[in-house]
């Protein structure tokens, strides 16, 4: 085993008992990562994302604050918070988030460990098409990033209030549309 996967393996028994359950858990993803480069198991693309893709700018049936707003919640939830939103503080501490950083690390050294004993691996994933699926994510990604951008400006022209628009952003008066 490599000197960087002992050494993130000690670290996370160091820090505590929550990175060791995360990274147990996380070690079969680990271990199964070239599967990925092998194209035998693929990222999913959320519907949301493939069709921002297919048309970033659209806007059929986005005639109302509320259908604008509950597009704009599916692209969160596929792609997470935007820059716009606040950090969110979970509550969590200093130490737990430290802990979840070393146990990110360890699995990330075990990913790797694993995946560097693929000889040729570019061109396996060349391929098999596995880099090829992995553009695929990654358009579809920035496709959703676009279309969110956009829906949010056009809650802002309609005098939506958040999440239609972006979350500083506050309606011209407080009767704003619906």
């Amino acid at each position: 085993m490599k000197l960087g996967v002992m050494s993130a393996l000690v670290a996370v028994a160091l820090v505590g008992c929550s990175a060791a359950t995360q990274v147990r858990d996380g070690v079969g993803a680990a271990v199964t990562a070239p599967l990925n480069d092998f194209n035998l198991r693929r990222e999913f693309i959320p519907t949301v994302l493939l069709q921002a893709e297919g048309n970033p700018y659209d806007t059929r049936n986005l005639n109302q604050c509320t259908t604008i707003a509950a597009e704009v919640i599916r692209l969160n939830d596929a792609l997470g918070p935007d820059t716009d939103e606040p950090p969110h503080d979970d509550g969590t501490l200093m130490s737990e988030r430290a802990q979840d950083a070393a146990a990110r690390a360890a699995l990330d050294a075990i990913r790797n460990s694993v995946t560097d004993f693929i000889p040729g691996r570019n061109w396996v994933r060349q391929l098999s098409g596995a880099e090829q699926h992995s553009r695929h994510v990654q358009s579809a990604i920035q496709a959703g990033r676009s279309r969110r951008a956009y829906l949010k400006g056009l809650g802002m022209q309609r005098n939506c209030a958040p999440p239609a628009s972006p979350s500083w952003y506050r309606p011209r008066s407080a009767a704003y549309p619906q």
